[in-house]
């Protein structure tokens, strides 16, 4: 076990930023009742609160997903995101840098609690030659360490997405595998879908159900187009050629990649969320990024299917991947044939 003392310099500066900024978090807390109750709060934030509690209470009994006191207080930070993530990549290579950390093992980005923070340290990367890219996190888990709070950050989401939010995250703390990125997101966004899904059945609102199943389409459409660009990248990196040639060539992809998006996004209609990353450029690190939340998510849902959607059976599965050997949740991703 490695105590603070045998950690380098940056490394207790990081683990303190993160220290400090969690207790800030919890010391904010508010029970949502008493903010609800409260004359002073907002209708608009009561309103949301409130449907967020209902949620919350449908994510324990119909979902199995933990039954404790996350997110039911509440916290008002202030500010526009909670932390800021870094995710970095080698100029060659769509794999992503990975941090190692206690009780997540390693991960494929490091969070700032300070934008500022996240922004120095990525310029440092991107100074030795990584791809870069800071994104703004509305939520987080802390794996059931602490009563994780709703967070005002979460508020600024449209209500299914809240409410998928709260799902994904109470889902990291019902199964967690320390040093598989992939593998944990995939699985939380699975019970994101299946979650809202459910919601949207249990309250009768089928034409918003409907809507919902056809937006994760046109996002899954977007996530290929993106999950084929980076697989020609990884070919290109793979090849013996020289690295002004490579390097040529590799933004000539990035380009292609950002014009079949548009294309898509054209033909649609729809807005895919990447907007900021067309706009300023494609890298390395946005499509390793993509890949560490979406590339298994598929997998995944062949396994729920093939337990006929019965959540309990599939969480079991998914904890008999979680105690076997790495190559198992690999090959769940790797098997696009197969169930």
């Amino acid at each position: 076990m490695t105590s603070a003392f045998s950690l380098s310099g940056c490394a207790v500066g990081y683990l303190l930023q993160a220290g400090r900024g969690q207790w800030q978090l919890l010391h904010a807390r508010q029970k949502v009742d008493a903010v609800i109750a409260n004359p002073a709060t907002d209708a608009g934030v009561k309103a949301r609160l409130a449907a967020a509690q209902a949620a919350r209470d449908f994510a324990s009994r119909e979902l199995g997903l933990p039954d404790n006191r996350s997110y039911r207080s509440y916290s008002a930070l202030g500010r526009d995101y909670v932390v800021w993530n870094v995710v970095a990549a080698p100029e060659f290579s769509v794999a992503p840098k990975r941090w190692w950390f206690p009780f997540t093992g390693s991960i494929a980005y490091r969070g700032y609690f300070r934008e500022a923070n996240a922004r120095r340290y990525a310029a440092g990367l991107a100074a030795r030659g990584y791809d870069t890219y800071v994104g703004g996190v509305a939520a987080y888990s802390t794996l059931g360490k602490f009563a994780d709070p709703l967070l005002d950050t979460m508020l600024r989401y449209g209500e299914l997405q809240l409410i998928g939010t709260m799902f994904h995250e109470l889902a990291h703390q019902l199964i967690y595998v320390p040093g598989d990125s992939e593998f944990n997101e995939a699985f939380a966004m699975s019970v994101e879908r299946a979650g809202v899904a459910r919601w949207l059945e249990s309250r009768g609102q089928g034409a918003e159900l409907a809507g919902y199943r056809e937006r994760m389409q046109q996002q899954a459409a977007v996530q290929k187009i993106l999950a084929d660009g980076r697989s020609r990248l990884a070919r290109l990196y793979a090849s013996a050629l020289p690295a002004d040639e490579m390097r040529l060539r590799k933004q000539q992809q990035l380009a292609q990649i950002a014009a079949a998006v548009r294309a898509y996004e054209q033909r649609s209609g729809l807005r895919s969320g990447y907007d900021a990353w067309l706009d300023s450029g494609l890298n390395n690190a946005h499509l390793a990024s993509v890949a560490t939340y979406f590339d298994c998510v598929p997998g995944f849902e062949r396994l729920l299917a093939a337990h006929d959607g019965d959540l309990a059976k599939y969480y079991d599965a998914v904890r008999a991947l979680a105690r076997g050997p790495a190559a198992a949740r690999r090959a769940l991703c790797a098997q696009p044939g197969t169930a």
